[in-house]
């Protein structure tokens, strides 16, 4: 190669090493300057109600997220709450955070690059070295490029983890909208089947009037007394208790109730009982059988005590809670129970055997009454 040729080659290695700083300033300044932006990334700023000009910082930026969630969040339960809006918000958030993050990135460069342009070790370097470690993320020295992949490696996350929740909520917003659909079909179908029935009763119904049918029932034209325990029940709210009811739809609580009180009477009819087989005065033998069925009344008296508490805790109302039940007052109820029955059945047997006199007394009388009335006929 001829001299002249060397010494273009020279030149223009000398003007391009000079010239390349100021592109890259001069770019990195470009792509640092927020208010040149493009169409979408303004109506992303316009979506979440930011100035155009791009110079929110990112805790406006996620105060302004935070605001537009509260308002248009599917499960904020505000009556803004819009799906399809949030999404469009979130992804407006995610777009305006990656500018931003490209700009803190951009301004990083530009610095870090205005403070080498006088390094004149810089061109030293070999130019391929950044397209092998760090995933080609980053410029300058090693130190600053594992800085610079670092932060991008935490903005890359951020945005992986943003990207998953808006597809679950999605994912979650579609599986709702499913299962509300196929309720209202459910709901729909048994809605159908329930006025088919009742026009098919009512059929039967008008059918059977026509033919006189309902004539010669016993009672007609009278009101309907299987109301007549509470004139004040509504007969529609009674028929649907009763139909819960029979089909076991009873709340937990009133069907333990309902248990205590029956094994409380069934324990205070057995005692009752066992009284009652004992004489009054009570002999020593029968005063140790008594203190046995008392012994044993106590077991069970305990058994349902405890199913008391289990009531007491499941109960809704503080008013329907019960106490427990004392064995000293059951026993006395029952020696009183029973005192009052043996004077009730003295009482009917005096009332008998007066009775018997009285029938015994009458019937003497009459036959006196015939015997003279025979004799005064004889003697005519």
């Amino acid at each position: 190669m001829s001299c002249s040729g060397l010494l273009l080659l020279h030149r223009g290695d000398i003007i391009h090493r000079a010239l390349l700083p100021l592109y890259r300033s001069t770019n990195v300044r470009a792509l640092s300057n927020g208010r040149h932006m493009s169409p979408g990334l303004k109506d992303s700023y316009r979506v979440l109600q930011l100035p155009a000009d791009g110079d929110s910082s990112q805790a406006e930026v996620r105060e302004a997220y935070h605001v537009m969630a509260k308002l248009y969040h599917p499960d904020s339960g505000a009556p803004t709450a819009d799906a399809a809006l949030f999404a469009r918000i979130e992804e407006a958030y995610r777009a305006v955070l990656a500018h931003l993050a490209r700009q803190k990135y951009a301004s990083q460069y530009s610095t870090q690059a205005g403070g080498e342009e006088d390094d004149p070790s810089q061109g030293n370097a070999f130019q391929h070295r950044q397209y092998i470690n760090f995933e080609g993320v980053g410029s300058g020295t090693p130190s600053q490029r594992e800085r610079q992949y670092r932060q991008f490696r935490v903005d890359r996350a951020t945005d992986q983890v943003l990207e998953y929740r808006r597809k679950e909520m999605e994912r979650s917003a579609a599986d709702e909208g499913a299962m509300i659909e196929r309720d209202i079909r459910t709901r729909h179908r048994q809605t159908k089947i329930t006025q088919a029935v009742e026009r098919l009763v009512e059929d039967l119904i008008q059918e059977s009037m026509a033919r006189g049918d309902f004539q010669n029932l016993s009672g007609s034209g009278k009101p309907l007394s299987k109301f007549q325990h509470n004139p004040y029940a509504d007969p529609a709210t009674h028929n649907l208790n009763r139909i819960l009811i029979d089909n076991g739809y009873q709340p937990e609580w009133i069907v333990l109730q309902k248990e205590i009180r029956e094994k409380l009477a069934k324990l205070r009819a057995g005692l009752l009982k066992a009284r009652g087989q004992l004489g009054d005065p009570m002999t020593p033998r029968e005063q140790l059988k008594w203190q046995e069925q008392c012994g044993n009344f106590a077991v069970d008296l305990t058994k349902v005590n405890k199913r008391v508490d289990t009531f007491n805790l499941i109960v809704p109302l503080l008013n329907r809670q019960l106490v427990h039940f004392s064995l000293k007052r059951e026993v006395e109820r029952a020696m009183r129970e029973d005192k009052e029955q043996r004077e009730d059945r003295k009482r009917r047997e005096k009332e008998q055997r007066l009775k018997e006199r009285e029938r015994e007394s009458d019937m003497a009388q009459n036959s006196r009454q015939g015997l003279f009335a025979w004799m005064q006929n004889l003697l005519k």
